[in-house]
């Protein structure tokens, strides 16, 4: 069993979780992920890790209440604990001295891209950081990705903060920096990955995205979650989960992961059985 420390709303609908877990912190790099489960009998799912460290042997998690599991996982309580928690998995972000590079988060993206760009900054390169979001109440960690950012930049889809309009408008960024970006790397929903990649394709810049397709198991042996990359197929768990956004066959993981949308979100909004978990997990803490 793991323990979670310390559970918080950081914005509607968006939970922070940290937990006790010392063998998974003394070897997490960026842009690796773990797969969690609320209940012996719960689904699998994979969640980025945002945080850790190493010494007090956690890990920080931050995820969107979106599905039946998503909304179980916010009810737990400080103190509580999950049977499941797995990782290290999938491959870490390549982090090199690229020179410029633009980190775009959204959603939350906007957790699992600061320990990148905290490791970018550490290997000397310039480090510039874009925020979207619908609007200036949905961001988070600003000052915790201003520390590792030389730049920081925003997009709200009602114009209070930064730019307004939706990611298309990131080129504006681009043109408008003094130097020229040489790697982009995209962390967020399934839409600001593939519109960031269609834009920076015209621009000519080599672009990064961390996908999340549907996943059982994160170690290869389901298939869930097979991916087109070119003109192969890649298991994002462990050939990814960064893939070359320009090679991604957008379609078929748009496609994908709507399998079980009704499966996850109708339970949510048409039925008491979220009333009963609470319950229950109450009793459970009592």
């Amino acid at each position: 069993m793991f323990k979670l420390i310390e559970t918080r709303m950081i914005v509607p609908n968006m939970h922070q979780l940290l937990f006790e877990a010392p063998e998974i912190s003394n070897q997490i790099e960026p842009g690796q992920f773990v797969i969690i489960r609320v209940e012996e009998d719960g689904e699998r799912i994979p969640l980025s890790v945002s945080d850790w460290d190493r010494e007090a042997g956690t890990i920080t998690i931050v995820f969107m209440n979106v599905g039946e599991t998503t909304n179980r996982l916010s009810l737990l309580e400080d103190g509580m604990e999950v049977p499941t928690l797995v990782g290290p998995l999938g491959n870490p972000t390549e982090i090199e001295r690229f020179g410029t590079v633009l980190l775009i988060g959204g959603c939350y993206g906007i957790g699992s891209i600061y320990p990148i760009a905290r490791a970018l900054k550490k290997k000397k390169n310039r480090v510039i950081t874009l925020l979207e979001s619908r609007s200036s109440y949905l961001l988070f960690w600003e000052d915790k990705l201003r520390e590792f950012s030389d730049e920081l930049y925003f997009i709200t889809r009602d114009g209070t903060k930064g730019l307004k309009g939706h990611i298309n408008r990131a080129a504006e960024i681009v043109n408008g920096l003094e130097r020229s970006v040489d790697r982009v790397i995209v962390n967020g929903c399934t839409y600001l990955l593939r519109r960031s990649s269609e834009i920076t394709a015209e621009m000519g810049i080599k672009t990064i995205v961390s996908l999340n397709p549907i996943m059982i198991d994160g170690t290869g042996m389901c298939g869930v979650c097979r991916v087109s990359i070119g003109s192969k197929t890649k298991f994002a768990c462990v050939d990814g989960p960064d893939f070359d956004g320009h090679m991604v066959d957008w379609d078929e993981l748009f496609q994908r992961r709507k399998s079980y949308m009704s499966e996850e979100t109708i339970p949510m909004n048409t039925s008491k059985c979220e009333e009963h978990h609470a319950a229950k997990i109450r009793g459970k803490k009592s």
